[in-house]
């Protein structure tokens, strides 16, 4: 694990730039650092030390030093692999995971990249070929930002807060990311908040060399077999990829731990790592019990501890206010790299921070399972095809699945009427485009297209299936907020946050599942709970989904009421760069006290972007 950074560029370059640009990923690798120079490329990495501590070191290379690589995760069948490569007369100089990656490059070329089970964000320099390539995860596990400076030259680094330390790079913030913001909580890829810094997509990668730079994706090829046919076949197979990828991310020779809540996906991964590692430590967040209308109770820590005390495993709960969440709000906007705003990210943070007070390195969570075995709660309601009347919009108020002021039906009815695209943001999101029109100053705003343009992108026309709606949230909604959650606050104290659902394998066994597989009635993830329910407490298998909430509505009306000023009045950032209307604060408290609809996260999506604007801009 690690954060890379570096350019190919032709032109000269003060060498201390990239000791500079590496020294600013030091949270994601706090042990050891690496540099290599050629010519017109230079790159760099800090190492978190998980797996060959002692001969792992960066940047690793084949046998006869021409394929040299930076690469940050994890590869998780490194194995198999590197027994592969042995028989075929390889020869390793380390113990590292990572070094099939310049091993296979000999045997595959760019091929090599669908042959790898893992989390990583890859650089990797032909000395032959004069050639970089870089590449990240199917899942999107691992991050890497890039920006071209010609038709030739790239620079490229795990965080945007490395890249800003090149010189002269263009930073020009990108209105229309500003836009889709509040309606996501964070930048949809491969966009970000500047105009001329672009994320590397999930499963893609980036070749530069002489000819020019090309990017491409790459397939995966990961459990190709047709799925059984019967529902005993299906399930079995559920239990078997799920078991095998708890497993293989298991792999460290640090202590390992797994984030434990009382639910059944964060179960599932515990137990299963219980079997292998006698010495797991767990941990959960307990916070003030505050009731809403979507969750229920906030705090089920209890139940956390009840289960842990039954695995055995050494158990933490951290337990936090209004006021810890509040102190944290800076380290969460500073990690979050650019403006991000999923509250439950600050939950994530505290986990990780008490995780490295305990030794432990290594982080389990069960992220990923709702959107790749049907588990949001609106997933029941998602109707056939040609129900409702796709395309007749909704005269005066927009209606979300946030209104739960208002009555089940009377939402669902409404939702019904609208496109599948506006009703795929209905179902998941936030700021409605006429929220933001009367929040942001028109004037700098008057050339933005619609956030809806995103599912668009996904699907035209009406013929939207179940299926469809589970299999865009899983290809948008997953890696902008979920997996980038999970490693931006991970890494903010130097953990290495692991996703066992989002394994390859995993994703494709998804992607034969029907409706019919994941929801039946009003029970959600049928087929994960049938797989694992001879291994868990009735109690666990059989509760509702809760998920890890945080109070924004709450404390804004509360403890949080000051930042409601502090972002809408005359002194913010927002205000002074002219991004917001005079009469954004009235407007932000009258929607905070809508009893119809939480619009909490919608208010805290431009608290975190003042906050942003004011102190890493």
């Amino acid at each position: 694990m690690c954060g890379i950074a570096g350019y190919k560029i032709d032109r000269a370059v003060d060498g201390a730039v990239i000791r500079n640009m590496v020294g600013a990923l030091i949270h994601r690798g706090p042990d050891a650092e690496g540099y290599y120079a050629s010519g017109s490329y230079r790159a760099g990495m800090r190492r978190l030390k998980i797996n060959d501590i002692k001969t792992g070191d960066q940047p690793l290379f084949n046998e006869d030093k021409t394929v040299v690589l930076f690469y940050n995760g994890e590869i998780y069948n490194s194995p198999q692999l590197r027994r592969d490569l042995e028989a075929k007369g390889h020869h390793f100089r380390t113990h590292s995971d990572g070094e099939v990656i310049c091993h296979l490059y000999e045997e595959c070329g760019v091929d090599l990249f669908e042959k790898l089970d893992g989390m990583f964000a890859a650089a990797l320099w032909g000395e032959k070929e004069r050639k970089l390539i870089l590449a990240r995860d199917i899942p999107g596990e691992k991050p890497l930002y890039f920006s071209r400076l010609s038709a030739t030259e790239v620079v490229f680094a795990s965080e945007i807060k490395s890249l800003k330390l090149f010189p002269g790079l263009d930073l020009a913030l990108d209105y229309q990311s500003l836009w889709d913001f509040p309606t996501f909580l964070w930048i949809p890829e491969p966009q970000t908040v500047y105009k001329n810094v672009q994320a590397l997509l999930p499963g893609h990668m980036l070749i530069a060399d002489d000819k020019g730079i090309q990017i491409s994706p790459y397939p995966n090829l990961f459990n190709q077999d047709k799925i059984g046919t019967s529902m005993a076949d299906i399930v079995d197979a559920t239990r078997d990829v799920v078991e095998k990828a708890v497993t293989s991310r298991l792999l460290s020779d640090v202590p390992v731990g797994c984030f434990l809540s009382s639910g059944l996906d964060s179960s599932i991964v515990t137990t299963i790592a219980a079997r292998s590692r006698k010495d797991l430590s767990t941990f959960t967040i307990g916070f003030e019990d505050v009731a809403d209308p979507y969750h229920g109770a906030a705090d089920e820590s209890a139940y956390a501890e009840a289960y842990a005390r039954k695995l055995g495993t050494r158990h933490r709960t951290i337990r936090v206010g209004a006021d810890d969440f509040l102190k944290s709000l800076d380290v969460f906007c500073k990690y979050g790299d650019q403006p991000f705003a999923v509250s439950s990210g600050l939950g994530l943070l505290a986990v990780a921070r008490a995780a490295r007070e305990s030794g432990v390195k290594v982080l389990l969570s069960g992220d990923g399972a709702d959107e790749i075995f049907g588990g949001y709660s609106w997933y029941s309601y998602l109707r056939a095809p040609g129900d409702g009347q796709p395309g007749q919009g909704v005269s005066g108020e927009e209606v979300s699945f946030q209104n739960f002021g208002m009555d089940i039906n009377a939402r669902l009815n409404t939702m019904n009427r609208y496109s599948p695209q506006k009703k795929a943001w209905a179902w998941h999101y936030y700021a409605s485009e006429n929220e933001k029109k009367r929040l942001f100053a028109p004037e700098l705003f008057n050339g933005t297209r619609s956030s809806l343009r995103f599912f668009h992108q996904f699907k035209e026309g009406d013929a939207w299936t179940p299926e469809d709606y589970i299999r865009q949230d899983r290809l948008f909604y997953l890696p902008n907020e979920m997996l980038k959650k999970v490693d931006r606050m991970t890494m903010a104290y130097s953990i290495e946050g692991r996703a066992p659902f989002v394994a390859p394998a995993v994703l494709a066994h998804a992607d034969k599942l029907s409706y019919a597989h994941l929801i039946k009635g009003d029970e959600l993830k049928w087929t994960l709970r049938r797989a694992f329910r001879d291994i868990l407490p009735a109690e666990i298998v059989d509760r509702p989904k809760h998920g890890f909430n945080v109070p924004v509505d709450h404390w804004l009306k509360n403890d949080w009421k000051f930042l409601m000023e502090e972002t809408f009045a005359g002194g913010s950032a927002l205000a002074k760069m002219g991004l917001i209307g005079r009469d954004s604060l009235a407007l932000a408290d009258t929607m905070l006290q809508d009893n119809r609809r939480l619009n909490g996260h919608t208010l805290f999506t431009y608290i975190m972007l003042n906050r942003w604007l004011e102190r890493y801009n």
